[in-house]
This record gives structure tokens, sequence and C-alpha cells, in this order.
């Protein structure tokens, strides 16, 4: 949260006791009552009772039921690389560790959130689940705690505390200190019923109308409300706030708001622009608009984005649907979505590839809507989409959701073509990298015989690249090579125009590698680096550093081998991919441990071992790496001593990941 965090203390007190007591604790109440930033400070405030961390879930983006394992995945840091549901894995990595999970917004998905918190508080004993909802789970066991407005009153109280915290941030000129003033605080406080998300949008006005008039203008607003079918009644009061800073809205900004509800996730100014803007509204016309909304605080600026609450993107939405825009601003929003698919692969071969990375993985709420609207629209656009985030999704980690999204583009009925072959090159990367083989051989399959129909390099060289994985992947380096040096010959002479022609460099790499032919698989990493550096790329880049961290290391170079080593930990840092973290850190531990220094060498294992583990991935890597990797574990277990190295690796296992990679990232090692 960006702005400061007030009163609240006997529920934060309540709360905090009920976690001691129950596992299972669901703050309700109505929206924009606090229960999130109340679950918020209750986490930071107990964070020391829970020796694996306080992991943060938030649900507010979903709309159905069936991403929602994987988006609690994705908030405890699994990435799990396996066949296993997500579910069952879920139950794995949270068994044995004291937890507190705060799932934020559980009303969107409540049977969904009702049976996952029966499953993981069965499977892990040390796990404390705390829930907002606007209504209960109910679950077995659930405590809940009805979240209440904040008191009102006179000055003293919580309402009129936070009216003034927000008028000092928001208009530092205005003063409330006369007796007028503090009347009217105190009367706009009360007629609010003390619900903050309604206090803040009444606040927001002080710079444009006075705090009497504000008072004045909420008085004969609610005296004239006679819906009586509104239960809860404050939830009258906020749907008074909330239409009244609509009303205060131009009809510009009103037309803005409504169009930016189709939005999931955070919005880039172009973003906006792209997708809201038409008629009466002019891409120009968006950036001041967007930030009048933020000075009103129906938007929250974070940096260069702009995010909506829940309950503000609600009454967007609703007022969308009276516009009869809905349809087309979701059509718009897809289109602009796979737009930005399309050109993070056009950069992807180039000095953005970082960038494209990071914004597809901020973007991943609003591409999954995307993908969902042109299932059902436009078929084609969908399957092309799918194929592209074969790029991204499954190096970050989406391994569930790319399968089942591209399972769902492949069956659609569209036509055969470059497309669909990336498509299933992409299905069948995602199926090897889960440990799905057989699964992935069909696929394979598949995609050469599409390739071959095609007859374009492109898709030779994508069919060639999961056929190449997948053989990789089960100790075939043979075959892995023979395939990838087959249509890397078909194309020879030609420069690289796009990824696939890497990716078949890649494989081809590590297959020499494995074969034992370590002086080729030295010359084609080398040259694999040089070509990647000349393009300013960093996937193809942190493969050609492994490969050749991984020869000098077995050629008796470890101070060589340690430095390409830490240059793909950093690429894939960057790149936030897990299992080339994984890789890396097996690799630098090998180098630390051939140079003497057991205990960091053991740290380091021990912090691979952790992203080993959030990964599910049953063989660490390639296959060839075992039998080497327990000659290193026993070189640093002869420098340190058993004891020694045990207590370094087991403190590494604990640790959190981040830090114990930013650590292994630090050049200070020595002997």
């Amino acid at each position: 949260m960006t702005t400061s965090f007030v009163g609240r203390r006997s529920e934060l007190v309540a709360t905090g006791r009920a976690l001691k007591e129950h596992r299972l604790i669901t703050l309700t109440g109505s929206g924009g009552v606090g229960k999130s930033r109340l679950a918020l400070r209750t986490a930071e405030e107990t964070r020391g009772d829970y020796s694996d961390g306080v992991w943060w879930a938030d649900l507010s983006h979903l709309y159905d039921d069936r991403l929602f394992t994987a988006m609690v995945c994705d908030a405890v840091g699994l990435l799990d690389h396996s066949v296993r549901s997500p579910v069952e894995a879920l139950c794995d990595w949270l068994s044995g560790r004291r937890i507190l999970l705060v799932l934020d917004c559980c009303e969107r998905v409540l049977k969904a959130s009702r049976n996952l918190v029966g499953e993981i508080l069965t499977a892990a004993p040390g796990l404390t689940v705390l829930a907002t909802s606007r209504q209960p789970l109910g679950a077995l066991g659930e405590y809940c705690l009805e979240v209440p407005p904040l008191s009102t009153g006179d000055e003293g109280d919580e309402a009129v505390r936070l009216f003034h915290d927000r008028c000092a941030a928001r208009a530092p000129a205005v003063s409330l200190d006369s007796p007028e003033a503090a009347a009217a605080v105190s009367d706009i406080c009360r007629r609010l019923e003390g619900i903050p998300l309604a206090v803040e949008l009444a606040c927001a006005q002080l710079r444009e109308i006075g705090v009497v008039e504000i008072s004045e203008r909420l008085t004969s607003r609610l005296d004239t409300l006679v819906d009586e079918t509104v239960r809860p009644e404050r939830h009258r009061a906020l749907r008074t706030a909330i239409g009244w800073s609509h009303e205060l809205c131009d009809p510009l900004e009103r037309l803005l708001w409504a169009r930016l509800s189709v939005f999931r996730g955070p919005v880039y100014e172009a973003d906006a622009q792209a997708v809201c803007e038409g008629g009466p509204l002019s891409a120009e016309d968006i950036p001041p608009i967007l930030e009048r909304l933020a000075a009103q605080s129906v938007l929250h600026r974070d940096g260069s984005q702009y995010r909506m609450l829940d309950t503000l993107r609600e009454y967007g939405a609703m007022w969308l649907a009276e516009l009869g825009e809905v349809r087309v601003l979701a059509g718009r929003h897809a289109t602009h979505f796979a737009d930005i698919v399309a050109q993070a692969q056009a950069g992807w071969l180039g000095p953005q590839q970082v960038s494209w990375y990071g914004r597809i993985s901020e973007s991943h709420a609003d591409l999954r809507a995307a993908l969902d609207h042109l299932f059902a629209e436009e078929p084609s656009t969908a399957v092309e989409m799918a194929g592209r985030t074969g790029l991204f999704w499954p190096c970050c980690g989406h391994l569930h959701e790319s399968r089942d999204y591209l399972e769902r583009a492949l069956a659609l009925d569209t036509e055969k073509g470059p497309d669909r072959t990336k498509a299933l090159w992409a299905l069948g990367i995602t199926l090897t990298l889960q440990g799905d083989h057989e699964a992935a051989l069909r696929i394979g399959e598949e995609c050469t015989f599409a390739a071959w129909q095609d007859r374009e390099p492109d898709s030779v060289l994508f069919a060639a690249h999961t056929v190449g994985l997948t053989r990789l992947m089960t100790g075939h380096p043979q075959i892995a090579h023979a395939v990838c040096d087959r249509a890397l010959r078909a194309v020879d002479g030609a420069p690289p125009s796009g990824p696939s022609h890497l990716c078949c460099l890649v494989i081809r790499a590590f297959a020499l590698s494995a074969m034992g032919r370590l002086d080729e698989a030295y010359e084609e990493a080398a040259s694999l680096r040089r070509l990647s550096l000349r393009y300013g790329e960093h996937w193809a880049r942190s493969y050609a550093d492994h490969q050749l961290a991984f020869i000098h290391l077995l050629q008796g170079r470890p101070g060589a081998a340690e430095g390409h080593a830490r240059s793909m930990l950093a690429s894939k840092h960057d790149l936030h991919d897990s299992l080339g973290i994984a890789l890396g850190l097996d690799l630098l531990a090998g180098t630390i441990a051939v140079q003497g220094n057991g205990i960091e060498a053991a740290r380091t294992s021990g912090t691979g071992h952790t992203y080993w583990r959030m990964l599910g991935h049953p063989n660490r890597g390639t296959p060839e790496l075992g039998a080497l990797r327990d000659g290193w574990e026993r070189r640093a277990r002869e420098s340190a001593g058993d004891t020694a190295y045990e207590k370094a690796y087991r403190r590494a296992v604990t640790d959190d990941a981040e830090r114990g990679l930013a650590h292994a990232l630090q050049e200070h090692f020595s002997p």
C-alpha cells in the first residue's frame, strides 16, 4: 500500500489473537471497508511468528475458478515443473513449513477457495490461512471476523484521523483547524459510516471543493437516497460516495473510468491510449485524464503504472455495460495484448529482451483475459497468440497455465500453418519441462509433420527444438544433436532472424557436451555467446555461459568456470527463469567446491536445492549432471567437514530463495 495505515488497533489485536488460536481466519465485510489493508498490516506485524514466511495471493484479478490454484502457486513461489496437479504440488510444497498464507478477495472464487483451503490445511500442519472475503468461505474450522467501518464521532475517532491524514497528503494547503471545518469533517465521516474507501473518495475532492461544501452535498445526496433494497445499509453510503465521485468527474473522465474497467492488472499510459481511445475520447486526452482520476483516488499511481481498486473497477464495469461497450472494449483489450505479445516476439532477439520478459510477466492477468476472449471470438488469433507465449510463459514458470491455454488453442478448429506449428512447439517444450516426456514426444512428432507441411525454415527449427529438448532431457543427446544439427544445416549461412535459430544452437551445444565432445561443445558455446552478445540478448547467452562454465570445470579451469556461472545466474535472474537459476546454482556450487571453499559451496548448493524443490523437477536438470554433482559435493565435504557442510547447507535450504540467490551472486568466494 502506498498510503499510511490509520487506526484499527482493536481489530489488529483481535486478528493477531485469532491467528494464534485458529488455522483459518476469514476477515469479512463489504467492499471498501478495509479488509485487505487490515490483512496486510496483520501480516506485517506477525511476520516473525512464521519461520518460512508470509505469502500474499491477490485474487482480485480472477474472474473464474479455472486458474485459481495456479495463481496461489505463483504467489507462494512454486513454479512446478512436473505433471502433478497444481493442488498436489502445492500441498507438497507447503508441507513441513510454517507459513502464513493470505488469500485476498476470495469472494470471486469462493468455492475454489473453500476446497483448496481444506486440502492445504490438511496437508500442511504448520500452515495458517488468513483470507479476506465479502462472505465466509464456509470451510471446516473457519473462524470469521467481521471488519467494521472505522469509528466515527468526535475528532479523535479513526475516520476523522483518516480524513486528516489523507488531506495532509493530497491537499496540504487546506486547513481543517477551524471549528466549522472540524464539524464538517466529523459530519462527513459519520454520514459515510466510517467506510475507509468512501472517506478517501470524499477527501480527494478537497482540492476542488471546500470541506463544508462536501458535507452539505453529501447530506443532500444521502437524504434523497431511498433505495431500501441495499443491505447492509452502509453499502448505501459507499455507493453514494462512489456515485458522487463519478458525478464530479467530467464526461470524459467518466468514460475513461468505465473503459479502464476492462483491464485486469496494472495499466500503462500507452495501454490506456490503445484500448480506451475512441469517440469523444482521443488518445491525447488520456494522459491528463489518468492524472486527474489519480488525484480523485479513482486510480492509484505506482511509478508509471496505474491501478484501480476492485470496488471501483466493478462500478466502472457497471457503467461500461450501461454504455453498451463491453464487447467492443473486450475486443480492443484482446487485440492490444495480442499485439503486445507479437511485439515481444519481434523484440526477443535484441537488447530489449529482458524488458519484454518483464512486460509479459506483469501483464499476465491481462494476457489470460485476452486469450479467453479470443478463444470465443477470434480462434485463429488465439492460436497465434498462444504460440507466441511459448517464448515467455515456460521460462517464467507458468507451465500449468501454458499447457492449459495451448491445449485449448490447439483444440480449436483453425487452419494448419506456421502459427499452429508454433503452438505445437510451445506445447512440446511445456510438456518436456513438466517431465511429461511421452506426451512431449507425441507433440514433437506432430510438430515435425506440421513443419514439413509448412515448408518454412522457422517451423522446421521450432520443430527440431522441441524434439531435441525432449531427447536431451531423456538422456538421448545423440538424437538431440542430430535433429537440431540437421535443421540448422538446412538454413546454414542465413543469419538468425528469430528465436528458433538460437533455440536449436543451444540444444546442439548441450548435446555435444553430453556426448563428451567437449572441444566441439566449447567452440559451439563460444560462438553462440559471441552471437548473443552481438544481438544484445540474454536467454541464449545464459545457456552459452552454462556450457562454457561446465566445460571449463571439467577441464580443470574452475576460476574461468566461476565467471561464466555467475554470468549465467545474472542473466537468468534478470529473466526470472527459475529453471535456469537452479542449473546455474548447481554449476556455481561445483566451481566453488573445486576451488576449496566447502562452506560456500554448501550454501550455494542449498539455495539450488530450494529452487529445484520450487520447480518440482525430478532430475535437477539434464541427466548427465547427477554424478558430477555428487563429485562436487564430496569435494566440498572434504574441504569443510561433514558437520560444517551440513550446517551451511541446511541453513541455505531453509533461507529465503531470493536472499540465497543474492548471496550467491556476490563475488566474494575464496578458498
